[in-house]
């Protein structure tokens, strides 16, 4: 069977079968055509294919699947998803909670800050400060409710740090 034959009979054949791999008949000829594309590269070059139809539907799937990859479903923008939140309101939170942190009795300040260093542990701030546990508990806990009052948390189920 020549070539010219082998590929008259095959591409109907990739042509169905792409068909069912794509959304539409445009995209299925282009899928099938790139595919017949490679296997006419493959057999003028030296390397040897022993079954061309079953090398095309290979590789047929195989790009049917880095299209897919490559597909990334998108959705038209609307005005408002245009905007992102603005990060002035969070960073005044933030610095208003600082200053708030820096008003308050040393004792509690100095545990406070090393909830803001990232110590969340009482038991590692207890250990570097080197008081007892149940002394920073009561600081924290302490610490907590006067922000809460100074902040107008008061009844909020946030937890300040």
């Amino acid at each position: 069977m020549t070539d010219d034959n082998r590929f008259e009979t095959l591409l109907p054949r990739l042509r169905k079968r792409a068909k069912r791999l794509c959304r539409t008949p445009e995209e299925a000829e282009d899928l099938a055509q790139e595919t017949a594309l490679k296997l006419w590269q493959v057999l003028n070059s030296t390397a040897q294919i022993e079954w061309p139809e079953h090398y095309a539907m290979i590789t047929l799937h195989n790009l049917a699947r880095q299209r897919w990859r490559s597909r990334r479903d998108t959705e038209e923008l609307a005005d408002d998803m245009a905007q992102t939140a603005p990060a002035a309101p969070a960073r005044l939170a933030c610095a208003e909670a600082r200053a708030a942190i820096a008003r308050l009795p040393q004792v509690q300040c100095e545990v406070m800050e090393h909830l803001l260093a990232g110590e969340i542990s009482p038991q590692v701030i207890a250990k570097n400060t080197g008081l007892p546990l149940g002394t920073v508990m009561s600081r924290l806990a302490r610490a907590r409710a006067r922000l809460r009052k100074e902040l107008h948390m008061e009844g909020s189920i946030v937890e300040l740090l």
